[in-house]
């Protein structure tokens, strides 16, 4: 079970894809002593994997007490972040509290097009610089890719660079519309796109030693059963069933993208909100309609709930607009 929590909205950087909105630190956000009770109520809800991301998770002061925090509780600290804050002596301070791995984001073999993309020149030289701290400081990283129409081409290559570097996975993170990636909606790929991009995910897979995951198309779970490509990944879409995020202010929500407020861990703990909430409950009966509710793989895969409620008014559990397989 994987809980992430938006540490801060605070961020160095602004990502035309952002959907956090993130760019100036929140102001109620949760305090020390509120982060701390916050990861005791996720332990105790029986969550094993630990996301601290952003915004910039590494914007936050505290982080390094909190990821202690985590670790304590045997929770597996993970992080979420651009990268370009790292220095060789916080890759060793970030390793020492207990930090077990961080992602990296990356979106283009070329510098240009990932600083223009992330809105700030230089953000591709820091952030590779910062995997070869964490490299040198034996932290585990892996690099994250938001796919977009104009680097899809660029795929195999970037795994390539994630080899080379010494990164021990390439995650890609296909765009749903909501914060500030609405208003480039137009540059996500459509149903024929993201079939082709995943089967080539899977097969570049079978070329290369570290783990390719595609995130927010769950479909990838299909192609991997019809190439034969061995994964770790028994589920799709995990909204709700064995994911959610908490927003720096201590608002559920059942994914990233899925922006439906479930509860304020301030008012209610974390685990109740966790075991008895209506929409949780909801999504976990896997009772879909459209493409979604007649498709063989939906316990396998689910479909984005995320992108289904965007193009299907808020129906959370209505079909997945960017599946062309049912």
């Amino acid at each position: 079970m994987i809980v992430s929590w938006n540490s801060t909205n605070a961020c160095n950087l602004f990502c035309a894809h952002c959907y956090r909105d993130a760019h100036l630190k929140a102001a109620d956000e949760l305090s020390t002593a509120q982060a701390k009770n916050l990861l005791n109520q996720i332990a105790r809800a029986g969550f094993k994997i630990m996301i601290f991301s952003g915004g910039e998770p590494l914007m936050r002061p505290d982080i390094l007490e909190l990821i202690d925090h985590a670790a304590s509780l045997n929770l597996i600290a993970v992080l979420g972040s651009n990268g370009t804050l790292l220095t060789p002596q916080l890759a060793c301070d970030l390793k020492s509290a207990g930090a077990k791995a961080i992602g990296i984001s990356l979106d283009s073999i070329d510098a240009h097009k990932h600083d223009i993309f992330r809105a700030c020149k230089g953000a591709w030289e820091a952030a590779v610089n910062g995997m070869r701290y964490c490299r040198d400081a034996a932290l585990p990283f892996q690099i994250h890719t938001t796919v977009m129409d104009w680097n899809q081409h660029e795929l195999e290559a970037l795994t390539d660079f994630a080899v080379d570097i010494g990164a021990k996975a390439h995650h890609f993170f296909f765009l749903v519309p909501t914060g500030r990636a609405k208003s480039i909606e137009q540059e996500s790929l459509r149903a024929a796109a993201y079939q082709n991009v995943l089967t080539r995910i899977m097969q570049k897979q079978l070329q290369v030693p570290i783990e390719l995951k595609p995130t927010c198309a769950p479909q990838f779970l299909k192609i991997a059963d019809q190439l034969g490509v061995k994964t770790r990944f028994k589920r799709g879409c995990l909204a709700g069933l064995s994911y959610c995020i908490i927003s720096p202010t201590g608002k559920v929500q059942p994914c990233a993208y899925l922006n439906m407020e479930l509860g304020d861990v301030r008012e209610t703990p974390f685990d109740e909100i966790w075991r008895s909430n209506k929409i949780l409950q909801r999504l976990r009966t896997l009772d879909y309609s459209g493409n979604c509710g007649s498709c063989k793989y939906k316990k396998k895969c689910g479909g984005c709930r995320a992108r289904a409620a965007f193009y299907n008014g808020g129906d959370f559990m209505a079909g997945e607009p960017r599946c062309n397989f049912c």
